[in-house]
């Protein structure tokens, strides 16, 4: 039965609204504009395939909302409630340009806010459209993203579970094959599978199901491949002995989850065993360092130095983590340039790594939901290097 609702409520936005405009009068902004798709998303609960026709939210000071878009989404936004009142363009470029139908509906604006991710394109022609208005970059509405509702939380404990479930199928695949004596998946067989995995469970258990960049998948890869952080899964297929990574999530009502387990084919070897422990040494002391309080550099700092104190420094490409939300990579960074305070409520991955060359990647991931108190790993499946063993 289908009893888990993805939508959030209407009355939902107006308080994400009010947030943002809080933050607005603080910089004195008369207005603010964005066309992150994650932030109209967070915005007014409008989910969209970005393109070259623009879409746009504009928030008054005075708490009126208006969202900018072609004229061919307007019935899709009416679907999906969208917390703000329409103006439509015709088609892009238009005759009018589209920024100039909404100059023409939010009439003359002294200082405006604008998302310093959009594109020089875009905000030249904005520009164009209000030349009289002063226009200033600033992340206020990504800072505003940082502390989740407990309306997301919900969403991102649910994608935690599904996650789990994938990493579980993703396993039971591939013992399933060594039981049955034929050949092991490739990495994409077993991508293909774990995706299936989630979308499925989304689809049987869930009501409202919303399509977010990624609704469920990852990265799966080998050996070697595995020593490419980010390498994409290929027709590799399994081998005994082999270090394998499920890198897997999925995003519920928009909300993203990783998690993320390093498994070996067969008996360890010493490398192998000393490789894992040590990630799992720091995944675990990360676990602990991640508080409210503490910044994201000293937390990544403590964390990593677990890997260079076991003497694998040269071995580490990337830092302890990062934000996750409407986003599966979003701020604050856990990372040494990055002062940013933990606050409770935000959610963030915990991953450390290492990739030798030539040999394997190694990295455990679980995300993090700080507390006041702590941190609670919304991932759950186990981490241990016995517990991520496949027997042959």
């Amino acid at each position: 039965m289908a009893d888990f609702d993805q939508r959030l409520d209407p009355a939902f936005f107006d308080r994400v609204q009010a947030r943002v405009q809080e933050r607005m009068a603080d910089e004195g902004f008369d207005a603010f504009v964005t066309d992150s798709p994650e932030d109209i998303a967070y915005l007014t609960g409008f989910f969209h395939h970005p393109s070259e026709r623009p879409v746009a939210i504009w928030l008054d000071a005075s708490g009126r909302v208006r969202m900018l878009l072609p004229e061919l989404e307007r019935e899709y936004a009416e679907s999906q409630s969208a917390r703000a009142e329409l103006v439509a363009f015709f088609e892009y470029p238009g005759v009018v340009a589209p920024f100039a139908v909404l100059a023409d509906a939010v009439g003359p604006a002294r200082r405006v806010g604008f998302a310093s991710t959009m594109t020089f394109q875009r905000l030249s022609a904005l520009r164009a459209a209000m030349a009289s208005t002063e226009f200033v970059g600033s992340d206020l509405v990504t800072r505003a993203r940082y502390v989740k509702f407990p309306e997301e939380v919900v969403l991102h404990r649910e994608a935690a579970r599904i996650t789990d479930r994938m990493l579980e199928a993703g396993v039971q695949l591939v013992a399933d094959a060594v039981a049955a004596g034929g050949a092991l998946p490739t990495e994409a067989e077993l991508e293909r599978h774990v995706t299936s995995t989630g979308t499925g469970l989304m689809y049987a258990e869930h009501r409202n199901v919303v399509v977010a960049s990624l609704l469920a998948g990852g990265l799966v890869y080998s050996g070697a491949n595995s020593a490419f952080p980010h390498g994409l899964p290929s027709v590799n297929r399994l081998e005994a002995g082999d270090t394998f990574m499920l890198s897997l999530g999925c995003a519920v009502g928009g909300r993203f989850i990783e998690g993320e387990r390093t498994f070996v084919l067969g008996e360890p070897t010493a490398d192998q065993r000393r490789y894992h422990d040590t990630i799992r040494d720091a995944q675990q002391l990360g676990r602990e360092t991640i508080r409210a309080g503490v910044e994201c550099r000293e937390a990544n700092r403590l964390c990593l130095d677990v890997i260079r104190d076991a003497g694998l420094g040269e071995y580490i490409r990337h830092r302890q983590g990062h934000g996750i939300g409407l986003g599966m990579h979003e701020a604050p960074w856990l990372e040494d340039g990055d002062a940013t305070v933990l606050e409770a409520g935000m959610v963030v991955s915990n991953e450390p790594g290492i990739y030798v060359p030539g040999h394997a990647g190694y990295r455990i991931s679980d995300s993090m939901l700080v507390t006041e108190s702590g941190a609670e790993a919304l991932t759950t499946y186990q981490r241990s290097l016995d517990d991520c063993i496949i027997a042959l």
